[in-house]
């Protein structure tokens, strides 16, 4: 690329000026083919050529912006006028490729220069100067250049220098030309007239010139079906015959030119684009005619010569020897003319037979064409074919690769989550070994000295196996269960308890802190607001318990009843299930209690789900039908209990027959009449499915009853959601948390409990950072026998559970 006076060139292809340059004048449209198409045609076959096409483009004074405006390039850095500057120029090779592309498929040289002005004229005529072009090639329209008006073509032919010739093309014919100076000074004139004589129509010195040199023009394409020496030889002749016709000369010269015009050439100027068959008929008519004329001639003048031969008047003015001597010159012209025609008639054969040929083969050429255009559409189809298949074929490895990723992003996880279960599960199977770390142990004399010696205004329950007090241990707020005597039937109770709580955790089971051995007490974490029996039938006045928080527990009590029904390996059966077993802390979170009756099924059993007891335990009203009369225990007899607490839960009424009482309400659509309006006002529909659920979990068979898993919790969970959307429109604030749940040293929530020498819970980094000063108990200022720390993983649960709610609700 180089810059001269302000106009910018890019060129390509050679640039090596060759012995006849041939300059094109294109604008990118696509007409512009049709005129390189003809200056190929014309000049190529002339010998070795050097194409160059001529485009201008208008400067560049500005550059655009994406809002549409321009901005003057003297506002612009230079490199991005010069990054604009090339992004036009290569838009404009790639507008100008297809005119190039013709020049190079037939193997010419080409050069491609971009001029850049705002007058096209004026670029043109500039670069003609300097680089002397003396052929430039432009498009026209239909009317002349050289006429007075304001076209492009006119103004580029008035501008360009007149050592140029221009040759004005329309539609791939030429229109027009302008001659140089040298040309029509000269010969080389007559040859590039010769090629628009036939085209061009404008008067003055150029239209004189086109005149002039039509008949050779036609006499060229004529000569390729007919010998020229075939009329030349005519035209002696009838000139030898007639120059011995004194009183003929003039007519015949006139007849003969005339005739010899007609048959030499047989069309006019308007013919030359005819087709070779018009022109070969035409010829023919034409000699015909003439032969036929030159026959009637010859007898009309020999009647004429004999018809005059009996007057004495002409045979006074002539004698016989000029008669015979004309009537011999009358013969010999006909049989020239004979001959002629003859001859005519045999190259007029020959023309036929060679156009026949031409059509023939253009036949054969059209025919070999529609096959390869039939070869060119199948080839298509089948590349078209072959692209379907190879894209359908990508898709389908696409898919399997995708399916491939994702079954290797499963298989990943799956093992993940292995890993995760498997660490969990080494992690719980190590924390159940070590008991120590399941519960404390307490002393005789810290019970008895908590329970002020069993002081009945501790008492708050008692059971058939023992009493339950209030109390504060290593000030905590617990709740001891003092076995009545150590029986052996209590003894094993007592196990079984202490075997089942130190093994399984749950949200929803209540926690065991510790024990003592040596008596037969255990300890449990205190619930605030009592059993459920009691806040249902509001003993010592308690309040209500809501409808939304009835929903709630029942989905608590389902969760924990299926967690031991699934413990791993044995599970266990609570067989005891009932709302007095069922506590409920401050913020009415349910927890089961009471598993000393609880069962564990080995795993043989577990397979059948049912297991054989010799003496049915529980409470009546809550123990399974099929359970009483066959000694057969299953989870399913929990399931039977579970729906008892149900239907209480929504009645607030004694167990002994609840269930016909309920069924007989639905089946009399009076359900609203014996649901406890305490609790608020029920949502209808759910309630009755609340209800019909409770009804079928106390069906007489056990096969009946729907399975705890799949069919009780999830219904019981979307009636949860419900409860929960209620909840969260009646109560907006969060109740404080419990005090144990505290720290002694920062007055906030543990995040890891640990057990200290004094006995107290702390959280783990106070107390360490605690240690690392003092050696005295922050609680007690009493030195510390040792700073060992025990975790607290009874209370860690407890927090994490009292965390995982929502305003103090799960």
């Amino acid at each position: 690329m180089e810059e001269k006076d302000g106009v910018v060139t890019k060129v390509e292809g050679l640039s090596a000026l060759n012995s006849s340059t041939i300059a094109v004048a294109i604008n990118g449209k696509r007409k512009s083919k049709y005129v390189v198409s003809w200056a190929l045609d014309k000049f190529v076959p002339e010998g070795k050529v050097c194409f160059k096409l001529l485009y201008v483009r208008p400067c560049i004074t500005g550059v655009p912006t994406p809002m549409g405006n321009l901005i003057p390039i003297s506002q612009v850095r230079d490199d991005v006028v010069a990054a604009f500057r090339k992004d036009v120029e290569w838009q404009t090779s790639e507008k100008l490729h297809p005119c190039k592309m013709l020049c190079t498929k037939r193997k010419v040289l080409v050069e491609v220069l971009q001029l850049e002005s705002d007058d096209i004229a004026k670029a043109i005529a500039e670069e003609v100067s300097k680089l002397n072009i003396t052929k430039l090639v432009i498009g026209a329209s239909c009317r002349s250049i050289f006429s007075r008006g304001q076209s492009l073509s006119s103004r580029i032919s008035d501008s360009i220098p007149s050592f140029c010739t221009i040759y004005a093309v329309s539609r791939g014919k030429l229109l027009s030309i302008r001659p140089s100076n040298s040309e029509i000074n000269g010969s080389s004139w007559t040859e590039d007239s010769n090629t628009s004589c036939s085209i061009s129509s404008s008067t003055g010195h150029s239209s004189s010139l086109l005149t002039e040199k039509s008949d050779l023009d036609s006499s060229s394409s004529y000569s390729q079906f007919r010998s020229p020496s075939l009329p030349m030889q005519r035209f002696q002749a009838l000139s030898n015959i007639n120059h011995n016709f004194p009183h003929r000369r003039a007519i015949s010269n006139e007849t003969v030119h005339h005739k010899n015009y007609s048959l030499d050439f047989g069309y006019s100027e308007d013919d030359v684009s005819c087709c070779p068959q018009r022109s070969f008929l035409s010829e023919r008519n034409n000699l015909a005619s003439s032969f036929r004329s030159l026959v009637t001639d010859f007898y009309t003048t020999a009647d004429d010569q004999a018809s005059t031969s009996g007057a004495p008047t002409d045979l006074s003015l002539r004698n016989e020897a000029d008669i015979n001597f004309e009537l011999e010159k009358l013969r010999t012209e006909l049989r020239h003319t004979q001959g002629m025609y003859a001859v005519a008639q045999t190259e007029v054969l020959d023309a036929s037979r060679k156009m026949n040929e031409l059509q023939k083969r253009r036949l054969e050429e059209e025919i070999k064409l529609q096959e390869i255009s039939l070869k060119e559409e199948e080839a298509k189809d089948l590349v078209r074919k072959e692209n379907e298949e190879y894209k359908a074929a990508k898709r389908e490895a696409d898919y399997v690769k995708d399916c491939a990723e994702r079954e290797a992003a499963l298989r990943k996880e799956a093992e993940l989550l292995a890993l995760r279960e498997a660490k969990e599960k080494d992690k719980l199977e190590n924390a159940l070994t070590d008991q120590a770390h399941q519960y404390q142990e307490f002393t005789w004399e810290e019970i008895v000295s908590s329970t002020s010696s069993f002081a009945e205004n501790l008492k708050i329950g008692m059971g058939a196996y023992g009493t339950v007090y209030k109390c504060s241990l290593r000030h905590t707020t617990v709740a001891v269960k003092v076995l009545h005597s150590k029986g052996s039937d209590l003894t094993k109770q007592f196990q079984q308890e202490l075997k089942i709580l130190s093994k399984i955790r749950h949200p929803h089971l209540l926690i065991l802190l510790g024990v003592c051995p040596d008596r037969g007490c255990l300890v449990y974490e205190f619930m605030e607001n009592g059993s459920l029996e009691e806040r249902l039938f509001r003993k010592y006045d308690t309040p209500p318990i809501p409808w939304f928080d009835r929903y709630r527990i029942a989905w608590e009590v389902a969760s924990a009843l299926a967690f031991l029904h699934n413990s791993k390996p044995d599970p266990i059966i609570h067989r005891d299930l009932k709302p007095a077993n069922i506590l409920l802390d401050r913020n009415f979170v349910s927890k089961i209690g009471d598993v000393g009756l609880s069962t564990m099924i080995n795993s043989d059993a577990a397979l059948s789900t049912i297991y054989r007891d010799t003496g049915p335990v529980g409470t009546l009203c809550y123990i399974d039908p099929e359970y009483q009369r066959t000694g057969m225990i299953s989870p399913k007899s929990d399931v039977y209990a579970l729906g008892m607490v149900l239907l209480q839960l929504l009645t607030a009424k004694a167990a002994m027959g609840l269930p016909h009482i309920v069924e007989t309400a639905i089946d009399k659509d009076s359900l609203t009449k014996i649901l406890d309006s305490k609790a608020g006002e029920w949502p209808l529909e759910e309630t009755k499915k609340l209800a019909v659920l409770a009804l079928k979990c106390t069906e007489i068979c056990r096969k009946d009853r729907p399975d705890l898993k799949d069919e009780i919790l999830p219904a019981l969970e979307k009636l949860k959601e419900v409860a929960d959307k209620a909840r969260d429109s009646a109560s907006t604030t969060r109740p404080p948390p419990p005090t144990y749940y505290l720290c002694p040293l920062l007055k906030d929530v543990m995040e890891e409990p640990c057990v200290a020498a004094d006995g107290y819970t702390y959280d783990r980094k106070a107390i360490e950072t605690w240690l690392k000063e003092y050696d005295i108990s922050p609680m007690t200022k009493l030195p510390l026998p040792h700073k060992n720390l025990l975790p607290n993983y009874a209370l860690l649960s407890a927090i994490l559970d009292w965390k995982s709610r929502k305003d103090g609700y799960i």
